[in-house]
């Protein structure tokens, strides 16, 4: 052996030795699956361990955004499986729907009983859906509406019912504004004299209040939007001429005041609060707004008040009231009464009022009033507790007087109760001295009054010479409600007040006491005189 070979001959044996120490290669053996896609069936032929994923693409086959593979695209296939690609897509198309018109009924007692007239023609609408189709290999498996638009709503057709009934006309003074089944009507010189200002059904009477010439009805109509997103809209409408037509004043979300300022040509100060699902259904803003209005537009709204906190029960929000010859804005929120600096939008208090703890979702507020001369508020106060009860759950409510010019308040009527909502009269000439009277409700369970029914009551401004007027004792008693003076007496002496009774308008000459009803219809829920 030559001496070269015996130098190879060990590295010939490691090599040898390493190339038995691997194990052994096993031949990769393909499998054949079934593949069904765009109505065909075809076998192919992959490697083991291959995925859907990997036999889609060996197929060249491509699958949309909502295409379906079954078994999913991660799935290892395994020999004799079997792939099936559903070919899924969307068409969309447009339709056109009419939208029929509603009847709608107004009952008018100055019309014969079972005669009627009609009052609007009604129309049809339209409105435009959209409709989804989903295919399934070309075969459609599912439809949807996904939107929804309407065109033209539909114009109701608005029928008047007579309903008249057997109440004596009554003259009156001015013109008497009364709101009955979402509508508004108004009557002039007499209770026989009605005539419909606003049909449309969906006053919700928020706001109802004429102007001080009475040529204007200020008024909140329901949204069509949902609650949570818009709560109403203010709108205006003149109290003249044949089917006024109602003016957008472009404002939304008034739940607590808005008013005309006395004295002033049209203006209009309204409060504003933020739309909530939970209840109450909204955030107050406590702001005020001041908005000019030339008898045909709405002007540029000013801003008195930005959104501020509001005290005590902030969220629920404050009201306020005007004094008759509009130099003063008086406020009133669930701990205190007091005046708007209209210049700085600034509150200055006048009277600080403990909070009734509601143990609920709403809060109570302080009814007020300005006397007609214009220096006097009338309040209903929380008074103390009779009891062993905390000041913020006492039952009782007095009605006190509080002077602005010697910053002096008097408890006029104990017990009044929580709703008693004072309302003054206008001035009244008596021998030389022109003066005054004060309407309120005195509950009839004066430590119930959350829940008490009342009774109306008049009163001189001091307190002197209290009269219940309305309903008679041992008849049901009012429901809470802010009563409304004539804006001047009758020449035969009568001076008159309106409530709503059981759902009806009645007028009581608070100088006799006598009463009369004047609707009959049982809708009634709002009213304002000028």
């Amino acid at each position: 052996m030559s001496k070269k070979l015996h130098i190879l001959l060990p590295a010939i044996i490691l090599l040898l030795l390493l190339a038995a120490c691997q194990s052994p290669q096993v031949q990769q053996e393909n499998l054949t699956i079934s593949l069904t896609a765009d109505g065909s069936t075809r076998q192919l032929s992959l490697p083991a361990g291959s995925s859907v994923a990997e036999a889609l693409a060996a197929a060249d086959l491509a699958l949309g955004q909502t295409d379906r593979v079954d078994p999913p695209s991660y799935t290892i296939l395994s020999a004799g499986a079997s792939i099936t690609v559903t070919r899924v897509r969307e068409e969309f198309e447009t339709q056109q729907v009419v939208l029929p018109f509603e009847r709608q009924e107004l009952r008018n007692e100055s019309l014969p009983a079972g005669e009627t007239r009609l009052v609007q023609a009604g129309t049809n609408g339209l409105k435009e859906i959209t409709i989804r189709h989903v295919l399934e290999n070309n075969v459609e498996t599912s439809s949807s509406e996904v939107s929804e638009t309407v065109l033209q709503p539909p114009t109701p057709e608005i029928v008047m019912v007579g309903v008249q009934s057997p109440f004596a006309p009554l003259p009156i003074p001015g013109k008497l504004a009364y709101l009955t089944g979402g509508n508004a009507w108004i009557m002039s010189d007499s209770t026989s004299i009605r005539v419909p200002l606003v049909t449309t059904g969906d006053l919700d009477g928020r706001v109802f209040a004429l102007s001080p010439d009475g040529r204007w009805l200020l008024y909140t109509r329901k949204s069509t939007r949902p609650a949570d997103q818009e709560i109403n809209t203010l709108w205006v409408v003149s109290t003249s001429g044949q089917s006024p037509a109602p003016i957008n004043l472009h404002v939304a979300n008034v739940v607590h005041f808005a008013d005309w300022q006395p004295g002033q040509s049209y203006a209009i100060a309204y409060s504003t609060v933020e739309p909530r699902a939970d209840s109450p259904g909204w955030q107050a803003n406590n702001d005020l707004y001041l908005l000019a209005f030339d008898g045909k537009t709405p002007g540029k709204a000013n801003k008195i008040m930005d959104t501020s906190p509001g005290g005590i029960y902030s969220w629920w929000g404050m009201t306020f009231a005007w004094s008759p010859d509009g130099a003063s804005l008086a406020y009133s929120r669930p701990d205190a009464v007091g005046t708007v600096d209209l210049k700085k939008g600034l509150l200055n208090p006048l009277l600080e009022i403990t909070p009734l703890n509601t143990h609920s979702t709403w809060a109570w507020t302080p009814g007020l009033v300005w006397g007609a001369d214009s220096r006097t508020l009338f309040v209903v106060t929380h008074a103390p507790p009779a009891g062993l009860v905390s000041p913020e759950d006492s039952p009782l409510f007095d009605l006190t007087a509080l002077s602005l010019a010697s910053g002096a308040n008097v408890d006029l009527v104990p017990q009044a109760g929580m709703w008693a909502y004072p309302s003054s009269s206008a001035r009244r000439k008596e021998g030389d001295q022109e003066t005054y009277r004060i309407a309120y409700l005195q509950s009839i369970f004066p430590s119930q009054s959350e829940t008490s029914r009342y009774r109306l009551t008049v009163m001189d401004r001091d307190g002197a010479n209290r009269q219940p007027l309305f309903p008679a004792e041992g008849l049901t008693g009012l429901d809470p409600q802010t009563a409304v003076w004539a804006p001047s007496p009758l020449p035969s002496g009568s001076d008159f007040a309106a409530v709503v009774y059981q759902g009806n308008l009645w007028i009581i000459d608070a100088i006799s006491g006598q009463s009369q009803q004047v609707t009959g219809d049982g809708l009634t829920s709002r009213i304002d005189w000028k």
